[in-house]
């Protein structure tokens, strides 16, 4: 068990050493800089060098990467060149409304997908399987931004239940805020969970179909007890594997929604910072995403030793 931990661990410091290299290579190739925006078309060379010598963008790549990554090991992120505010801050002010928007809607995901994969595979081909499988394959179909829209002239223009958007803030009471992140949460969960649910069915069809399963029931379990005491668990491994990467595309997702209803998330930020040319900010936000998906990636992994005996068994 150990020794499985210890090469997973390696495995993220690798992955995010290798990510550092190409989020800093990628926006290094980009044409022109940040202080050439800043000054303005009609800045003189001289202006341009001395901002551009300022903002440390006279310095070598190299020089400039150890920079970079010395600052993330320690938590300095530096100043953002449009709004000379340290980095650090900017970032925890709109992870306070992303983590909790990919939070909600990874829970809603979850909640939706087990109970309609389970209720599909539990009554395979029936009426409700087909139907509810249906249903799950529109939902995939569905692009996210488009179906926001569609929430917010359900719920916001006609029903008026809803704000179309903005978000209020935590200081004005958690249950407004949450209120502001339901539609938007809404609108993330639904591709997934449709995903999901699809994914949970097969899963658990495929356990419903071994041995152990008819041992179970000929040994006078009741198909319930035999569904949630032996084949969920077993059927969890996959589930869990999806769970995770879709956890990573809902944080990653979240730069649409957050504009369709003007959220000032994460993804907002780096809309924002790509149209200032504010590379520090960018580049943070890529890695701490980029960040985020390689630990939930290992906390699968994690799971899988404490879920999956198998996986314990290989690593003796």
């Amino acid at each position: 068990m150990s020794f499985f931990l210890l090469k997973r661990f390696i495995t993220l410091i690798a992955t995010l050493a290798g990510t550092s290299i190409v989020v800093f290579l990628v926006l290094e190739v980009l044409p022109g800089n940040a202080a050439e925006l800043l000054m303005g078309p009609d800045a003189s060379p001289e202006a341009v060098t001395a901002l551009a010598a300022k903002l440390g963008l006279d310095h070598p790549p190299l020089e400039r990467y150890w920079s970079w990554v010395s600052g993330l090991v320690t938590g300095d992120l530096g100043l953002s060149y449009v709004y000379s505010t340290p980095v650090i801050e900017l970032v925890l002010e709109r992870l306070s409304v992303t983590v909790p928007l990919a939070l909600m809607a990874m829970a809603l995901t979850t909640v939706l997908a087990l109970c309609v994969g389970i209720y599909a595979a539990s009554r395979h081909n029936s009426v409700g399987d087909v139907g509810l499988m249906a249903i799950a394959q529109a939902g995939i179909a569905i692009p996210n931004f488009w179906f926001a829209i569609l929430l917010i002239l359900l719920f916001s223009v006609q029903l008026k239940w809803f704000s179309a958007g903005g978000f209020p803030g935590w200081e004005d009471g958690p249950l407004e805020a949450i209120k502001s992140l339901l539609l938007p949460a809404v609108s993330l969960a639904v591709v997934q969970a449709a995903i999901l649910a699809r994914i949970t069915r097969s899963a658990v069809l495929e356990v419903l179909r071994e041995d152990f399963v008819r041992t179970a029931r000929a040994k006078g379990l009741s198909r319930r007890a035999t569904l949630w005491g032996h084949v969920l668990r077993n059927a969890l491994i996959p589930v869990i594997t999806v769970m995770g990467l879709q956890f990573a595309n809902l944080l990653a997702g979240t730069i649409v929604v957050e504009n369709v209803f003007y959220l000032p998330g994460l993804g907002r930020l780096i809309f924002q910072s790509i149209a200032n040319r504010d590379l520090i900010v960018v580049r943070n936000c890529v890695m701490l995403l980029a960040t985020m998906v390689v630990v939930v990636n290992f906390i699968v992994d994690v799971l899988y030793a404490v879920i999956g005996p198998r996986v314990k068994a290989s690593d003796i």
